[in-house]
């Protein structure tokens, strides 16, 4: 596949993902205990034979530009093509910060022309699947296209999330549709598109620029149907936008059940990741364990249930951990209960403090729409007051201390935020 350049879209806020995107880009978010939502992407390229990469940054990339770094986890240290960070510049001849997904691309197409490939591959960077992407490319050369999306069938009540897609007999797109409220199709674009080179180039000197815009799935897709050779194909396979805090949570619980959907053992279609060199876990005497995924560096002595835990978590003894994802090097305290929430990394849970507490559902006061599904957030590195109970759907922010609490309990639907600007030390 060296004829093949692809360029990973990893530069967008992540708003919907709430404070787990607060300090980082949605790409770096930790997923399945060990790995980063990037690492799917960068490693379904590999798995494809592709090794000629580019990634878009431009949110908060300092985590993920560290996680990639030369990209050795995935055998991109190359000294021709490999991993290349692509960030937004100001030049003497123009740049900018990234407007959208299609202005990612226009200004990184000096980067693409100079490339000896023929056809590039566009890729979302915050998606959750495995693929081998060289089925599609041998798709995409048969037909001679100009660009072939890939797709996937998603629920009919779920088509108002996506760019939906309409084919005739010979896979042939007769519409693209962003983000309907009504639609005959269930067939939703995977943010997979593989273009030939020069037309990618034409159509982003037509509709580049600061006058226009140009994201893919709502103006330039749109744009080409009926006036080039855009073709679809459906894909067989699991994949997730996980661009909510419910639908995060949702592929998170996936991973869990007797046969996931998303098979992270497959010894073919490998999930690459920066190398985590923390010891084995380890299970205390007093230990229960049921339908988990626990990942290196875990000491666990409490009970720990329907969940996910990320390397260095600590469950001490007499606390439950159930429904939960907990990030990095949390520490969950003796007889403590996390349920339904996501901890994120760095963070402290006092004794006796219940976190998901009680059936009322009230949705978050600051962001009714992102926490309504009963999912309690604690941001990086917050420290929950021993004994403090926190309802459901709440929002503890990041870096938060137990004299940011007013008392001890904390009813659904609340946040807490820090009081005081977070201090420096060298």
């Amino acid at each position: 596949m060296e004829s093949v350049l692809a360029i990973i879209l990893a530069g967008g806020t992540g708003n919907r993902l709430s404070i787990l995107s607060e300090e980082r880009a949605k790409p770096a978010v930790p997923f399945a205990g060990k790995y980063r939502i990037i690492d799917f992407v960068l490693s379904n390229c590999v798995n494809s034979g592709i090794y000629n990469v580019g990634v878009a940054t431009q949110y908060n990339p300092r985590s993920l530009m560290e996680h990639i770094g030369v990209g050795r986890p995935w055998g991109l240290d190359r000294s021709h093509a490999g991993a290349r960070l692509l960030q937004p510049y100001r030049g003497r001849e123009g740049g900018d910060w990234y407007r959208d997904t299609g202005d990612a691309v226009f200004q990184n197409l000096y980067f693409i022309a100079e490339q000896k490939v023929d056809q590039v591959l566009i890729l979302a960077g915050d998606h959750i699947y495995t693929m081998r992407y060289d089925v599609m490319l041998n798709f995409h050369r048969q037909r001679n296209a100009d660009v072939t999306i890939g797709l996937v069938e998603v629920d009919p009540e779920e088509t108002s999330r996506f760019g939906i897609v309409t084919l005739d007999h010979m896979n042939r797109v007769r519409e693209f549709k962003e983000k309907p409220k009504v639609s005959d199709s269930n067939l939703a674009s995977m943010g997979i598109y593989i273009f030939n080179k020069e037309t990618l180039i034409e159509v982003m000197e037509r509709m580049g620029g600061k006058e226009t815009l140009s994201d893919f799935g709502g103006d330039i897709i749109p744009s080409m149907v009926g006036k080039y050779k855009v073709y679809g194909v459906k894909v067989q396979s699991y994949w997730r936008d996980v661009g909510t805090i419910e639908a995060y949570w949702k592929a998170s619980m996936d991973l869990i059940v007797d046969l996931p959907p998303l098979n992270l053992y497959d010894p073919e279609l490998t999930i690459m990741t920066a190398v985590e060199t923390s010891p084995p876990v380890k299970i205390g005497p007093y230990a229960k364990i049921n339908r988990s995924l626990l990942c290196n560096g875990c000491i666990i002595n409490g009970e720990v249930k329907n969940s996910i835990l990320s390397p260095g978590v600590y469950v001490e003894e007499g606390a439950r951990v159930e429904d939960s994802v907990v990030f990095f090097d949390s520490v969950i305290g003796r007889g403590a209960v996390v349920e339904k929430s996501i901890i994120d990394k760095q963070c402290w849970v006092g004794p006796g403090a219940y976190i998901g507490y009680g059936g009322d559902y009230t949705p978050n006061q600051e962001e009714p729409e992102h926490l309504n599904c009963g999912i309690t957030l604690v941001g990086k590195g917050a420290r929950v007051p021993e004994g403090t109970k926190i309802g459901r759907n709440c929002k503890i922010d990041c870096w938060v201390e137990p004299e940011d609490f007013k008392s001890d309990f904390v009813p659904s639907g609340a946040s807490i935020t820090k009081k005081t600007p977070r201090r420096f030390h060298v």
